[in-house]
């Protein structure tokens, strides 16, 4: 840990002592903090475990660099989602000047952890219900940033650049600058579109917590946007951190998501529309996503998530067939590009990814 990092976590115990004892939770002796997590932002998390006689058990100090990160935002989406009834932490001291914040403890396991096939069907199912639940949260007091084209056409530019220019080590000719840019302009256009609500943004199985009331705690909701119906249905679903799921259970969860959302009249779509813009949708975040992960490497040093890239371009390609049937002509253009010139040096890099393209090419061998 380098020396600003020291004078930050001294900073925070401080502060987290003084808050407990101001808030009347805990009146004792000063606490240590215990490293929970870190993730791929400059946000860390510690565990301020409390006396057995004090009824909360323990809570979370939260060290988010306010020159780094949007502590605002986070509290603003807490409020909100907590008046949706939705189960994220309990805020119980915040110091956004400082970037330290106090809250409630969810737990220890995610549900990543847990999720296996046999527990599918059930984690799922109040996972399916917890977005639902995120979509009819008030922003009226603080209004949500829109996942505006610009936004949309930002995070796809970080496939070109890090992925494949710094990652690859590609040199993108005119034509293929031409075909991604016209891939773009398809995928902003279907993302905008479709019902725009409230999105978390980042709503996969490392940022839900299994709780002992049958909900899933969320977190992690800081980045959330007004955006896409499809967002968080495809975060979760297409998760490329996780092993894929039989794409025919995909659908299934995917169709039963759009009637609850007639249901509860949310949304209009037929289950074929909804799943070719839950598709659509994918393209956008796997594109990014891709481009993260190489940008996480290269320029901060976090190598933890490169191994999941093959994941995110096998979505990518499956994605793209599942749009480009009946499609533009440049999404079907742009997955032979991947399978010609991203896919053979991919698996040069990571060779056990090879049978993950051949469920998307069976006739080709790598």
């Amino acid at each position: 840990m380098d020396q600003s990092s020291d004078h930050r976590l001294a900073g925070l115990s401080a502060w987290v002592n003084w808050q407990l004892y101001a808030c009347n939770i805990y009146q004792g002796p000063p606490l240590p903090l215990a490293a929970v997590s870190g993730d791929a932002s400059f946000r860390r998390y510690f565990r301020c475990q409390l006396p057995e006689t004090v009824a909360l058990g323990s809570v979370i100090a939260v060290d988010a660099p306010p020159q780094h990160e949007d502590n605002a935002a986070f509290v603003a989406v807490d409020r909100a989602l907590a008046g949706a009834g939705v189960p994220v932490p309990q805020i119980l001291a915040d110091d956004l000047e400082h970037g330290f914040l106090l809250l409630s403890d969810l737990g220890d396991t995610l549900l990543k952890q847990v999720l296996t096939p046999a527990t599918a069907e059930p984690y799922l199912t109040v996972a399916l219900q917890e977005i639902q639940a995120i979509m009819q949260a008030d922003f009226s007091a603080s209004p949500l940033p829109d996942y505006s084209r610009e936004l949309l056409r930002r995070e796809m530019e970080l496939f070109p650049h890090w992925f494949c220019e710094r990652f690859m080590g590609l040199t993108l000719a005119a034509p293929e600058r031409q075909l991604l840019t016209a891939v773009f302009e398809v995928l902003e256009q279907w993302a905008l579109q479709q019902q725009q609500v409230p999105v978390h943004r980042d709503f996969h199985t490392r940022n839900l917590m299994p709780l002992a009331n049958g909900r899933l705690g969320v977190i992690d909701f800081q980045d959330a946007v007004r955006g896409p119906v499809t967002y968080d249905l495809v975060s979760l679903l297409r998760d490329e951190t996780f092993p894929t799921w039989d794409q025919r259970d995909v659908r299934r969860w995917v169709e039963r998501f759009a009637a609850d959302l007639r249901l509860r009249g949310l949304g209009e779509l037929d289950d074929q529309q909804f799943w070719l813009d839950f598709n659509a949708m994918g393209a956008q975040r796997h594109l990014k996503v891709a481009g993260i992960f190489a940008r996480l490497h290269d320029r901060d040093g976090k190598t933890g998530y490169l191994e999941h890239t093959p994941q995110s371009i096998q979505y990518l390609l499956m994605e793209l067939q599942a749009c480009g049937g009946d499609g533009p002509a440049c999404l079907r253009q742009f997955a032979d590009w991947l399978i010609r010139v991203v896919v053979p040096p991919l698996v040069e890099r990571f060779p056990a990814s090879a049978v993950l393209f051949q469920r998307e090419r069976p006739e080709l061998a790598w």
